[in-house]
Order: structure tokens, then C-alpha cells, then sequence
């Protein structure tokens, strides 16, 4: 293998063997295209050969067979999205790499220069000088020309959003159906699993345990778009990126998580992080957290909940109640003036979980202040201000907690398919667009009326996913989301009441009440969360395993609802 550069991220050749890929897998290759279409001459790998391998060493691979020198534009759009997609260098090959370097060069038209293109080209050893004319056209056309109505490339199934929503919804369509074309599109690099963030504010989990590259876990067969969705064209069946690129899909997925807005608290983002001031709602500040309740020993330790809709509703006072086991067992609660200052008028929103959660009020000795919205922080000063019925109430801490008002993300709420409050309007049980029936929403960016946990998406994912694949068939949708939503409120270190319930706090357990009593804190709860939980995360539910949430009826879910 001889490969040539074409520029910083491509690399051509010729045909190439399996023993090849372990070179190109040394020399850092993330992605192989395939140019070549099986059986042109005896002796020739199988791409299916060729896929294995590359498989076994994590390296993505694309089989875009061109042949007869038909060089049709879904190919050259096929090629360009690829490259766009690959999380690092990338070989492509043909038989001598000519057609490999004619895709590159007219996927490349309208971005570079055609000197550019051709002359990389031919410093590369390819004459494309033949193709000047159709590079030129093609990048004439430009936003204004013929070609801007035309998607930049067409798949299947877009879904919009890296999260556990996009991620498990995609798994879960390959699975049922791996020749189906899925887009993700997600500029971020990093995949978070943010239940564990409670766990590293309390010295439990280190931070590092919560985070994989995005590229590892992009499911088989899934092509990776990494920019960020800009806006969306629902009646053109396309997303538009933040680099202008537009992407067609027959069926759409919106997952985009809700934003965390900091700046709605006058002084918080400037002190966050220091002074006291922290939140386990953030990768790099839940440590800090630790960092606070390890160290205090007296003092005033605040902890706040914004007015809802946000994520897990139960995690502002799992902080609370990890802090206090810490300083109980260290001797110092007595020292410190532990206060709940709560947007929402009650502790939690399904009863039949309050009276457990009020004994662990009583035995930390928690002074509760509900109607108390966060409304300033001073880091500096070390005061916290909340707005209350009786007006502005401004208390003095050593430490606080925040949790962030949460709001949809604006390329949602600005879109046509948003609702009233800017979340994707969907059916509460089929998750289907109200108004676009190809176009599913779901997760933490959905309108669906659920606690807005990992739980509910992983439950959610496998629904969207055969509801979506009925509707490409033509059919309508079969399955039912009755708004299961998980919080394991971590009341202490080793125990957990374990709250599981669906639409209008209908309680949902998972497990028998002899083994798994969710109204009653339990050890076994903490291993669930401690040991299993994670672990599912990553090896179920991002594979597209559907452990204890396969799809029920849409009749059922219905009723339930």
C-alpha cells in the first residue's frame, strides 16, 4: 500500500488488502471508503472482508462502489458526507485510486477553488483535468444556483442530537433494520452519561468514568455528521447545518437535549466553579462539589431547584442528601445550616415517595423553603438572592449547590416544530410530530409532559424507533410510551429510594415489591445505580439493547396514559 495525500484528512490508493488495514490502523486511519464494487477481477477482497477487519480494529468503513465511470451525484454527496463524518484521517481506495481521487475532487466543488482541487489532484499523480468543466458547474451553482434546493445529501433516518435519545434511537433502528442510511448529527466530541454526575459530587464515581468519545459510541452502520443542526425545513424534509450544509432524510428523529441556562441567574456564570459556587449539573464542576463537601466542616450549605421543566427533578436534592450523609458521618452536621430552597411548592411530585424523603429531611435537620426561586449569586460576597412571595430574600452561604433553569434549545423553539414553550410537539404516546408525521421527538428536547431522565429516553428510544420504521413502510404508528421516568434519589451513601412512575405519577416499578420496594430506601437500589445502571448504559442502551423496555401496544400505553 502506497498511499497519496490530497489534503489534510484524505488519503488514495489502490486496492488494499486486510493486512493493509492493520497499517492503516497504525498510521491512525478512522475511516476506509471503498470505491470499488466487488468481483471487477479475480483475487479481489470482498468489501464484506475488507468491512471485518476494519471492524475488529474500530476503524469506520464505507462501501461507495463506483462503476462504468458513473460518477452520479448521490455518490459524489455520499463521499463528501463521509469525509465530513470521519472522527480522523481517512483512506480511500479503488483499484488504482483514480475514482476514489474523481469523488474527492466533485465533492470538494463549490468549497475550494478548482485550481485547488485539481492541482491537489494532480500533485497526488491523478490527472482530473477533464473533469475542470463539471467541477466549475457544480460549483457555480453556489447558494443561489440550482443546487441549493438539493439536499447535500439524503439518508434514511436523520436524527438530530449525539445524546442518549439520538444515540439509543439509532442503535435501536439498526438493529431492526442495519440497510436503513442513519445520520447523526452532533458536533460534540465527548458523550456524557450525566446520571453519574450525582455520583462524582459525592467522591463515588470518578469523573472520568462518565465520559467516551462521541466516535465510540456511534453505533455500526450510523454515519456521523459533525456539525450542529442550524435550522430545520419540515415541508422540504431537511435540516440545515451551521455550515449550510442541507440534509434530506424520509424520517427525521429530534433529540436535542435542553440548555442549561446559567445566564438566567444574575453572577452565576462568573463564580461558577469557585467561591463556594457549584453544580453537579456540569462535568468539570460536580468534582468541585466534592471538593466543597469534603472540606466543610461549619457553615451554611445551600441547595437549589429552579422552576420546572428540568433534568431528573430529583437530583437538586440527591446532592442535598449525599452532602449531609458525608458530614453526618464525619461528625460536623450539627455544625452546618443545611437549606432546600425549592421553585416548585412541594418536595417531590409524586407523593407516594414524599414521606421517605421527609425522614431523611428530619434526620439531616433541613430547613425547607419552598416558592424560592435562585434569582442572583455574588461568589465574591458569598450571598445568594431568591425571590419568595414576601419579596427578595438575600442569605449568606459557604457553600451552594445550583441547579440551572433549563430552557429548549433555540434551534427547536425558532423552528416549526416547536410548541407553545419551544419543545419538539409531539404525541405524548406515539411521539410523533403532530403536525409532520415523519418527524419523531423524543428525551430531554420532546414536549412529552415525563420527568426528563436517561430512564425516559431509554424507554422512549426503542418506541420511536418502531414507530418510525412503521411509518417509512407506510403504516402508522404500533407502540406506546406511557411516560415511564426513573429518579433514584440517593438518600445516603448506600441506600436509594428508587422512584419510578409514568404520566400523572402512576408509579411504575420495574422490579416486585419483595424484591425492590421504590417507596422505601434499599440497598439494593444503590447497587442498581452504583453498578448496573452504568454499565447498561454503555453496553445496552447505546447498542440498542432493550432490556426491561421493549415496546408495548399503543392500546396499552394509551390507557396507562
Amino acid at each position: 500500500m502506497n498511499p497519496h495525500k490530497l489534503d489534510e484528512k484524505l488519503l488514495v490508493c489502490s486496492q488494499i488488502t486486510p493486512e493493509d488495514i492493520d497499517q492503516a490502523a497504525s498510521a491512525g486511519v478512522r475511516l476506509i471508503i471503498n470505491n470499488r464494487p466487488d468481483g471487477e477481477e479475480p483475487g479481489q477482497p470482498l468489501s464484506a472482508d475488507l468491512k471485518a477487519k476494519a471492524d475488529a480494529l474500530d476503524i469506520a468503513y464505507r462501501h461507495i462502489p463506483i462503476s462504468g465511470g458513473n460518477f452520479d451525484d448521490a455518490s459524489v454527496m455520499a463521499f463528501g458526507d463521509a469525509l465530513a463524518s470521519a472522527d480522523g484521517p481517512t483512506l480511500a481506495f479503488c483499484r488504482t485510486g483514480t475514482r476514489a481521487t474523481t469523488l474527492w475532487a466533485l465533492s470538494q466543488a463549490g468549497s475550494r477553488p478548482t485550481a485547488a482541487i485539481l492541482g491537489a489532484a494532480n500533485a497526488a499523480g491523478y490527472d482530473l483535468s477533464q473533469l475542470r468543466d463539471r467541477i466549475e458547474a457544480t460549483g457555480a451553482s453556489g447558494p443561489d444556483g440550482p443546487a441549493a434546493d438539493r439536499p447535500a445529501a439524503r439518508y434514511d433516518v436523520v436524527i438530530v442530537g449525539g445524546g442518549a435519545g439520538g444515540i439509543a434511537t439509532a442503535a435501536s433502528i439498526l438493529k431492526r433494520d442495519p440497510k436503513l442510511s442513519v445520520a447523526i448529527i452532533e458536533p460534540r466530541t465527548e458523550h456524557y452519561y450525566q446520571p453519574g454526575w450525582t455520583m462524582v459530587g459525592a467522591g463515588v464515581f470518578e469523573p472520568k468514568s462518565t465520559c467516551h468519545s462521541m466516535a465510540s459510541v456511534m453505533p455500526k452502520g450510523a454515519t456521523w455528521i459533525r456539525e450542529a443542526a442550524q435550522s430545520f425545513q419540515p415541508e422540504q424534509d431537511q435540516v440545515t447545518t451551521a455550515n449550510g450544509r442541507a440534509i434530506g432524510y424520509r424520517a427525521l428523529v429530534v433529540a436535542p437535549g435542553n440548555v442549561l441556562d446559567w445566564d438566567a441567574i444574575d453572577g452565576l456564570a462568573a463564580t461558577l466553579g469557585q467561591n463556594g459556587v457549584t453544580s453537579n449539573y456540569r462535568y468539570d464542576t460536580a468534582p468541585y462539589t466534592w471538593e466543597l463537601v469534603r472540606n466543610l466542616r461549619e457553615g451554611v450549605a445551600l441547595f437549589t431547584q429552579p422552576p420546572m421543566p428540568i433534568k431528573c427533578a430529583g437530583a437538586p436534592q440527591k446532592a442535598m442528601y449525599l452532602s449531609c450523609d458525608n458530614w453526618l458521618e464525619r461528625g460536623v452536621l450539627n455544625n452546618i445550616d443545611v437549606a432546600f430552597h425549592n421553585a416548585g411548592g412541594v418536595l417531590f411530585g409524586v407523593k407516594d415517595y414524599v414521606p421517605a424523603l421527609m425522614g431523611y429531611v428530619e434526620r439531616y435537620g433541613i430547613d425547607l423553603n419552598f416558592e424560592s426561586t435562585l434569582i442572583a449569586v455574588d461568589g465574591a460576597a458569598k450571598t445568594a438572592t431568591f425571590r419568595e412571595k414576601t419579596g427578595e430574600v438575600t442569605r449568606a452561604f459557604d457553600m451552594i449547590h445550583v441547579t440551572p433553569p433549563q430552557i429548549a434549545p433555540r434551534v427547536v423553539a425558532d423552528s416549526l416544530l416547536a410548541d407553545k414553550a419551544g419543545y419538539v410537539e409531539v404525541d405524548q404516546v406515539t411521539l410523533q410530530h403532530v403536525r409532520y408525521p415523519n418527524i419523531f421527538g423524543l428525551g430531554d428536547g420532546g414536549s412529552t409532559p415525563n420527568a426528563k431522565t436517561a430512564a425516559a429516553a431509554r424507554k422512549q428510544a426503542p418506541i420511536v424507533a418502531v414507530n418510525l420504521l412503521s411509518v417509512l413502510k407506510g403504516g402508522e404508528p404500533v407502540a406506546g410510551y406511557d411516560g415511564y421516568g426513573s429518579c433514584p434519589l440517593t438518600v445516603e451513601k448506600g441506600k436509594i429510594v428508587l422512584a419510578e412512575f409514568g404520566y400523572g405519577g402512576k408509579l411504575l416499578p420495574s422490579f416486585p415489591k419483595w424484591l425492590i420496594d421504590g417507596t422505601q430506601p434499599a440497598r439494593l437500589s444503590w447497587l442498581l445505580k452504583s453498578e448496573a445502571l452504568p454499565w447498561i448504559y454503555w453496553n445496552g442502551m447505546l447498542k440498542g439493547h432493550e432490556w426491561l423496555v421493549k415496546p408495548q401496544p399503543i392500546e396499552r400505553a394509551r390507557q396507562a396514559a
